[in-house]
């Protein structure tokens, strides 16, 4: 009976392993496509925003079975010291230390989420940026310690996570790029309107232009030319009285 439980936990703990990492590469894949500004009908912000939410918290899940069970297999003596302390478990202490820092790095982050009605926004930047350093350090403790890392098919798990978060980042660069050379070219237009109506105004405010409209000025000198025509009639009639 015990060596049947034993066995259980080690498959459940391979497992959960496996499905953590894939959920892992997921919520890293969803979070920097959301750091992106292009938006879409199919796919909108809010959408991309909760989905990477709950793909996170499930994430979670299984990496609290994957250590859990872990911790409670009677085949190697983890300890439970090595869930929050790096590199502190005798067995293999440099594959599992690295799965310990994932998951510390990870917890920062959903706690950080967690508090982030109560935390200014940088601070939750900052620790947010964290979880772009424990998918790396996932990725090298299930290759160096999974019982399964020399298998096939966990090297196709594991070339297919890698390309998706490569694919993911040239994406998110890419889309940087486009983005500031759109506001450069937006900022271009906008001084060159702002220069062209300058150069409008000093135009208007310099000494012998009139700013009053071509029409006025006609309908000026008009009314002008006929009120002079009565006082020169009036001055010849009286130059020729005797």
């Amino acid at each position: 009976m015990l060596a049947t439980t034993s066995t259980t936990v080690w498959f459940t703990m391979r497992a959960t392993g496996v499905v953590a990492l894939v959920l892992l590469t997921a919520t890293m894949v969803l979070g920097i496509m959301a750091a992106g500004r292009t938006t879409s009908r199919s796919w909108p912000a809010f959408a991309r925003a909760d989905l990477h939410k709950w793909v996170s918290l499930l994430a979670m899940v299984f990496l609290a079975l994957h250590v859990l069970t872990a911790v409670i297999d009677t085949y190697v003596d983890v300890g439970w010291l090595a869930i929050v302390v790096p590199f502190a478990s005798h067995y293999r202490p440099l594959w599992t230390g690295l799965g310990t820092a994932g998951v510390d790095l990870m917890l920062a982050v959903a706690l950080s989420s967690a508090l982030r009605q109560r935390i200014s926004a940088r601070t939750w930047r900052g620790i947010h940026w964290l979880a772009y350093g424990s998918w790396p350090v996932a990725m090298a403790h299930s290759l160096g310690m999974g019982t399964d890392a020399s298998t096939l098919w966990m090297d196709a798990i594991a070339g297919v996570c890698t390309l998706a978060v490569l694919v993911a980042v040239v994406w998110r660069v890419a889309e940087h790029n486009q983005s500031t050379r759109r506001a450069v070219g937006a900022g271009a237009r906008t001084r060159k309107v702002s220069a062209s109506a300058q150069g409008r105004r000093t135009r208007r405010q310099q000494p012998g232009v009139s700013s009053t409209p071509a029409p006025a000025r006609v309908r000026t000198a008009t009314r002008s030319t006929v009120d002079d025509r009565p006082t020169t009639a009036i001055r010849l009639l009286e130059k020729d009285r005797p």
